[in-house]
């Protein structure tokens, strides 16, 4: 009789460790009554496998296992946790595989005193260890690494995948395992070795694009500074323009002095001088709104220095909807990828960019067409650039379109680039 509960213990102890493990790798919220439910729906499964040990015998317990306990985890996790069904499905896998170190221990248990029932209390024993190490130390990252996408989530359960048709098909359906032939004895060590360098394969490929992503996260927070100090330098710039208004009765003061002692040739002198200042301090008003005034009157004096003739069509009212930082990160970017694809032409005249920005629906609308030398090359829709460090703006404006719950559109018509955005 005892050997008897010892034996449907560990039984029932498989059943809630594989569960408990199944439903922390798929992140089941750790509440009083999701952990009530868990305990319930594991006691029904485990009379459902009493009522079919005893009616259809041990051997075919066995082998429908997989039907009246572990399709039903799977289920269980899909349905009523409400995970992806991949991810339930890798999580039941790797929990089977989990159980093998608690099988070990167990048979060695056994072997070593000689006794079934050993067995089964060593196995009993270390689950409970087993879990408590699993929970604290693995399931985060277990989830994780599943959660990350589905190419991850398939690297993840092919190991536990494969162990456990394996395992079915070779020790459960067959006895091919436990024939003990040359080719099932290298059978298990050739299937880890050739798993080994395909993770390594991946786990290459992962880190690289890893790698990459951190590289182009870097240069858009490096643009995203850059954009603040040219925003802040500016704003200097406004500030400075004001300042000179504000002395303008010192300018006029000196003025008068002069005329009066009819020193007309140094007036002039001065006068050109104070208008040439005004006007590298003096933002045009374009719009309503300031900062982007600032940052138009910046690029309008920058395109003429290249020789590029600038259109600015802008009707922004004072307040956007973007922060001034994304609305100069986003003008800055356009209009300098802009203006660099058109001072490359050789025809001074053909040096043209035709800038349009409004507001509609509370959007910031913008449309921007530029004149090109090279063809540009698209990739999915996107613009790539051949030359090396550039690219990361056509990034950071999506970013930040994006962001905003925008649309954008790249295209090429009669000889005109073209970028359209609401953000």
């Amino acid at each position: 009789m005892i050997k008897t509960a010892i034996e449907f213990s560990r039984y029932f102890a498989a059943l809630l460790f594989g569960m408990a493990v199944a439903v922390n790798f798929v992140g089941m919220p750790r509440t009083p009554r999701h952990q009530r439910v868990l305990c319930c729906y594991a006691i029904i499964l485990f009379m459902v496998q009493l009522l079919c040990l005893f009616n259809l015998g041990m051997d075919t317990t066995i082998k429908i296992y997989p039907l009246i306990t572990h399709l039903p985890t799977i289920a269980y996790m899909a349905i009523y946790l409400k995970r992806p069904w991949l991810e339930s499905t890798i999580s039941m896998f790797a929990s089977y595989l989990c159980t093998q170190p608690a099988r070990w221990i167990g048979s060695v248990a056994g072997e070593f005193f000689g006794n079934a029932s050993m067995n089964h209390l060593g196995y009993i024993v270390s689950v409970v260890f087993l879990f408590i190490f699993l929970k604290k130390y693995v399931a985060a990252s277990v989830r994780h690494m599943i959660e990350r996408s589905a190419k991850s989530c398939m690297i993840f359960g092919a190991v536990p995948a494969f162990y456990y048709f394996v395992d079915h098909t070779t020790t459960v359906y067959t006895d091919f395992l436990y024939r003990g032939t040359r080719a099932a004895v290298q059978f298990m060590p050739f299937v880890i070795s050739a798993f080994y360098f395909v993770f390594v394969l991946f786990y290459h490929s992962e880190i690289q694009k890893q790698a990459k992503v951190e590289r182009e996260r870097d240069i858009l927070e490096m643009q995203f500074r850059q954009s603040q100090a040219e925003l802040a330098s500016l704003r200097l710039m406004q500030q400075n323009a004001a300042t000179y208004r504000h002395d303008m009765r010192h300018h006029i003061a000196l003025l008068q002095g002069l005329a009066s002692k009819g020193r007309i040739e140094e007036i002039n002198e001065y006068l050109r001088t104070a208008e040439s200042d005004i006007d590298d301090i003096t933002p045009v008003r374009y719009c309503e709104n300031e900062t982007v005034n600032l940052i138009l009157s910046s690029y309008a004096s920058k395109a003429n220095q290249s020789g590029v003739l600038l259109t600015i069509d802008a009707k922004l009212p004072e307040k956007l909807s973007l922060s001034d930082t994304d609305l100069c990160s986003l003008l800055s970017n356009t209009l300098e990828n802009a203006i660099h694809a058109s001072e490359k032409i050789a025809e001074i005249p053909e040096r043209q960019v035709k800038l349009r920005v409004f507001s509609k629906n509370n959007k910031l609308c913008i449309d921007i067409r530029n004149r090109y030398h090279a063809e540009p090359v698209f990739r999915e829709g996107i613009p790539v650039s051949v030359e090396l460090g550039h690219g990361f703006g056509t990034k950071s404006m999506i970013q930040i379109v994006e962001k905003h719950g925008g649309v954008f559109q790249f295209a090429v018509k009669d000889g005109w680039f073209i970028f359209q955005a609401t953000a």
